[in-house]
């Protein structure tokens, strides 16, 4: 397993990250992390921004990929409102990659009412997407290094790494 990014370069990361949400509202969103992951960072963020605990998503169930990978949950779902009518959400997830973790996060919001806005910030851009998602705030593009598979390890400390190496 080879590092990517320390945890001193994931830290400054996520304080540049904080700063570009924070000047973006003049109210704080609901925020909502993605398991597993993004349920660290949205904790992270919360606490840097000084905001509410974040909800946590478990989107296991509406993935399209059973038939290659299987089911796999990886938590539970937790904090979330009984509606989402009209609320601006900010949804928190570690890596990008494809956009189909990000399409099935909206889909499992979709089914607790229609927010009024969907936000999405990631730590991490790999590129390669296979469907129209674009994040609204990203910590670092990886460029070529999104080329290869990595994964975010926590949730402390929290390191960048290439599980393949």
């Amino acid at each position: 397993m080879t590092i990517l990014r320390t945890t001193a370069q994931i830290t400054e990361i996520l304080d540049q990250l904080a700063r570009r949400i924070k000047g973006a509202y003049a109210e704080p969103p609901r925020l909502i992390g993605l398991h597993t992951g993004g349920a660290w960072i949205a904790h992270q963020l919360a606490s840097r921004l000084n905001w509410a605990e974040p909800a946590y998503l478990d989107v296991s169930l509406y993935r399209d990929d059973f038939s290659t990978s299987g089911l796999k949950r990886s938590g539970d779902t937790q904090g979330m409102p009984p509606a989402l009518d009209g609320d601006h959400v900010l949804l928190v997830d570690d890596v990008l990659f494809t956009g189909r973790t990000i399409r099935a996060a909206i889909n499992v919001l979709f089914d607790y009412g229609r927010p009024g806005q969907i936000d999405l910030a990631v730590v991490f851009d790999r590129g390669g997407r296979e469907l129209p998602i674009s994040p609204t705030f990203v910590g670092e593009e990886l460029g070529d290094l999104g080329a290869k598979r990595c994964k975010l390890t926590g949730p402390a400390p929290l390191t960048l790494v290439d599980p393949e190496t």
